[in-house]
C-alpha cells in the first residue's frame, strides 16, 4: 500500500512571523496524520522552517535545485546545501519553472539526478498547458517529460521518488481537473514506468496538484493511481492544508 503524501509549496510568500504561526498551527494538529506531511518554503525560510517542524511529523522540502554540485553560479543552490538544512524532498520541473525560466527536460533530468545524488528524494513536476490539453496533446507531453528523466537515469530511480501531475491550466486558476480527467493521466504515468518495470511502477506515489482544495481533495484522493497532492495555495491556510491532509488520511 502506497502511503499518501501531502506536500505543500509556498513558492513565493512567506515572512517569518507569518511561518511562524502557520506551522504552529499545521504541527500542532498534525500529529495524529497517516498520510506523509511536507512543506517547501522558499529558500530564506529553510533554517527556520526546520527548526519550526523537528520533532514534528512534518518533513521539509525545497522549491528547486541546481543541477550543478557547486562552482561559479551566482544565485543558485545546490543539492547538499538543501540536504545540510535537512531537506527529505525537492520540486524538480514544476511547469513555473518550466515556463518562467526557461526549464527544458534536459535540465529537469539533470536537476533530478543531481538531487538524488545528493539523497534527496526529487519530486518531478510534469503537465500540459491549455493548448496542448485542447489539442489532445496531453498524453504525449506528459510521457516527454517523464521520458527525460527515464532516459537519464533509469527506471529503477524511480524507486527514490515522487512525481506530481499538475495540469498548468489548473494551477492557481480555481479550475480543477475532474478526478476522472487526473486519475486517466496518473494512470498513464504508472503505465508508462510498469512498462519497463512493474515493482517500480506499483510502489511509485504520483500526486496530483492544481487548485487542490478541502472541497475536492477527498475525491481527488480517492482516485485508483492518484497518491496524495502538491498543494499551492491551500498550504498557505492552516485550516485548508490540514483539511486537505484529512483527506488523504
Amino acid at each position: 500500500m502506497r502511503r499518501k503524501l501531502v506536500a505543500g509549496n509556498w513558492k513565493m510568500h512567506g515572512a517569518l512571523q507569518q511561518n511562524s504561526a502557520l506551522l504552529a498551527q499545521i504541527t500542532a494538529e498534525a500529529s495524529g496524520l497517516f498520510c506523509e506531511v511536507a512543506v517547501c518554503p522558499p529558500y530564506p525560510y529553510l533554517a527556520q522552517v526546520q527548526s519550526l517542524i523537528q520533532g514534528s511529523v512534518l518533513t521539509l522540502g525545497a522549491q528547486s535545485v541546481s543541477e550543478h554540485p557547486s562552482g561559479a553560479f551566482t544565485g543558485e543552490v545546490s543539492a547538499s546545501m538543501l540536504a545540510d538544512f535537512g531537506c527529505r524532498y525537492v520540486l524538480v520541473g514544476h511547469s513555473e519553472r518550466r515556463a518562467l525560466f526557461g526549464e527544458t527536460d534536459v535540465v529537469v533530468a539533470a536537476k533530478f539526478e543531481a538531487a538524488q545524488k545528493a539523497g534527496l528524494v526529487p519530486i518531478l513536476c510534469v503537465g500540459e498547458t491549455l493548448g496542448e490539453r485542447e489539442a489532445g496533446d496531453t498524453g504525449f507531453v506528459v510521457a516527454r517529460q517523464l521520458s527525460a528523466v527515464l532516459d537519464r537515469v533509469g527506471v529503477a530511480a524511480m524507486v527514490s521518488a515522487v512525481v506530481a501531475y499538475e495540469p498548468v491550466w489548473a494551477i492557481g486558476t480555481g479550475v480543477t481537473a475532474s478526478p476522472a480527467q487526473a486519475q486517466e493521466v496518473h494512470a498513464a504515468i504508472r503505465a508508462q514506468v510498469a512498462a519497463l518495470d512493474l515493482g517500480v511502477a506499483a510502489g511509485l506515489r504520483i500526486l496530483y496538484g492544481g487548485s487542490v482544495k478541502p472541497q475536492n481533495a477527498m475525491e481527488l484522493f480517492g482516485q485508483l493511481d492518484i497518491d496524495g497532492g502538491l498543494i499551492g495555495g491551500a498550504a498557505l491556510v492552516a485550516d485548508d492544508f490540514l483539511a486537505i491532509c484529512l483527506a488523504a488520511n
